[in-house]
C-alpha cells in the first residue's frame, strides 16, 4: 500500500497499544555497585571459593575465576552490541532501532501475532509449501490460517501475486503476510517484482519476509531484501544466526523492519529474552573476521551444491527432478517410479531405510504442496554428501 497510508496502530492489538512495558534494571544503570536486580554479587555459585573459617564457619570468596562474561549479571535487554554488529552485515538497515533479537526466528514468528492478532479474530496468510511454525504459532494463539499455495508447476515455487493480493485486500481480519524467501522447503528466492507489488498494493497488514537462508543465494541472483525497510514501514524481514552462521544452538533470530514496530516487540517481549553466552558467541560471530569465514564457508557450500549434490542427484536413477530455485542450503530431489510419475512411496521408504538402517538422515517432504515424491537434502561436508549420494544410488538402483 502506499506508504503514506500505512497505519501500524491501526493494525496493533488495543491492549498492546496500551501496555505499559516491563522496566528492566539494566535500562537504567548498568556500572557501579549494582545492587538493584536482587542478582548474586558472589558471582556464579559454582566459581565461588568456600573455605572454613572462625568457629567452624564458612567464608565466601569471589572467585577470580573464569567469569569474564559476568554471568551472575542479567545481560542487556536489547542486545545493542550485536545490534551494532548487524549493520556492519546488512549496512543497508538503518539502525539499531530497526532490529529486534529474539530467541531464535520463531520467537519474533510469536511475538509478530501475538501484538497484531487478537485471539479467536483475525488471520494471517501463508503461502505453501512453506514453514510450518507459521501454522503452529497462528494455532497456539487461536489464529485462523488462510492459504495462498505457490505457483508449484515445474518445481516453480513463486508466488501466485495477483491472488495473494486479492485474498488478502479482500479479508480484512488477515494482519500478516507470510513470505519465505528463499523457502523452506522450496529453496527458492522469491521474486523483487512480486514481493514490491505485494509490498505497493492496498493490503492494510504487515508483510514479513523469513530469509533464514538468505546468505546462501548467489550476488548474481539476489540479496537480503532487508533493504526495503526503509522503504516500506509495513514490511519486517527476519533472519537467523542458526543457518550460515553455523550456530543454530544459540537460539538467535532477528527481526528487522521500522522504529515503531521494533519498539512494540521490544516492549511486548520478555525482559531479558536472550541469554549473555547467546549474545557474547553472535558478538564474535559477526565480528570482520566472523563474517571473513562465514562468507567463506558459504562459498564452500555453494560449490558443494552446485558442482557436486545437484549434477550427481540428476545422475541417479529414479531422481525425476531437482525442484526450486536452489538458493538455499539443501536440495529438493523428486523421486519417480518406473513410469516418471512422483510416488511418495519410494520416497518414504527410501528415508525411512536410510534413516533406520543406514545411519543417514534427510527429509521427507512427499505431503507437502507441490512436493509430492520429494526428499530434501541438506548440503553437508564433501564427504557426507558422497556418502548421501553413494546411499542414495545403492537404494535406487534397486527399485523395480
Amino acid at each position: 500500500m502506499p506508504v503514506s497510508s500505512f497505519d501500524l496502530k491501526r493494525i496493533l492489538r488495543p491492549n498492546i497499544l496500551k501496555l505499559e512495558p516491563y522496566r528492566c534494571a539494566r535500562d537504567d544503570y548498568s556500572e557501579g555497585i549494582l545492587l538493584d536486580a536482587n542478582e548474586n554479587s558472589y558471582g556464579p555459585a559454582y566459581q565461588v571459593e568456600i573455605s572454613e573459617g572462625a568457629n567452624g564457619s564458612e567464608d565466601l570468596h569471589i572467585s577470580s575465576g573464569n567469569n569474564d562474561l559476568n554471568l551472575h549479571r542479567y545481560p542487556d535487554p536489547l542486545g545493542r552490541k550485536v545490534k551494532d554488529r548487524i549493520l556492519k552485515l546488512r549496512p543497508s538497515v538503518p539502525s539499531v532501532e530497526n532490529i529486534f533479537l529474539g530467541v531464535g526466528s520463531d520467537e519474533v514468528i510469536d511475538m509478530l501475532v501475538r501484538i497484531t492478532c487478537t485471539p479467536g479474530k483475525d488471520s494471517i496468510l501463508i503461502t505453501p509449501p512453506t514453514y510450518g511454525m507459521y501454522r503452529v504459532v497462528a494455532n497456539i494463539n487461536d489464529v485462523n490460517v488462510v492459504k495462498v499455495p505457490l505457483i508449484v508447476e515445474g518445481g516453480e515455487f513463486q508466488l501466485d501475486v495477483d491472488a495473494v493480493i486479492q485474498v488478502a485486500v479482500d479479508d480484512p481480519t488477515i494482519k500478516i503476510i507470510w513470505l519465505c524467501s528463499p523457502g523452506n522447503p522450496t529453496g527458492t528466492y522469491l521474486r523483487e517484482e512480486d514481493v514490491r507489488r505485494v509490498l505497493d498494493s492496498a493490503f492494510e497488514g504487515l508483510v514479513v519476509i523469513d530469509e533464514a537462508y538468505v546468505d546462501f543465494v548467489r550476488a548474481d541472483k539476489g540479496e537480503s531484501y532487508a533493504r526495503l525497510v526503509r522503504e516500506y514501514p509495513q514490511l519486517l524481514v527476519m533472519q537467523t544466526m542458526s543457518k550460515s552462521f553455523g550456530l543454530a544452538g544459540i537460539r538467535l533470530g532477528v527481526g528487522i523492519g521500522s522504529r515503531e514496530l521494533v519498539s512494540y516487540l521490544n516492549n511486548a517481549k520478555a525482559p531479558y529474552n536472550v541469554s549473555t553466552l547467546s549474545l557474547s558467541v553472535a558478538t564474535a560471530a559477526l565480528s570482520d573476521d566472523g563474517l571473513q569465514k562465514m562468507r567463506g564457508v558459504m562459498r564452500g557450500i555453494q560449490k558443494q551444491r552446485d558442482e557436486y549434490l545437484i549434477p550427481e542427484l540428476k545422475r541417479l536413477p529414479h531422481v525425476g527432478a531437482i525442484l526450486g530455485g536452489n538458493d538455499a542450503n539443501f536440495v529438493v530431489c523428486r523421486i519417480v517410479d518406473s513410469n516418471g510419475e512422483a510416488s511418495n512411496e519410494i520416497a518414504k521408504s527410501v528415508y525411512v531405510e536410510m534413516a533406520q538402517n543406514r545411519g543417514l538422515v534427510v527429509r521427507y517432504r512427499g505431503t507437502d504442496f507441490g512436493c509430492e515424491g520429494c526428499l530434501r537434502i541438506t548440503v553437508g561436508t564433501a564427504e557426507e554428501n558422497k556418502v548421501v549420494i553413494d546411499t542414495l544410488r545403492t537404494l535406487l538402483s534397486a527399485v523395480q
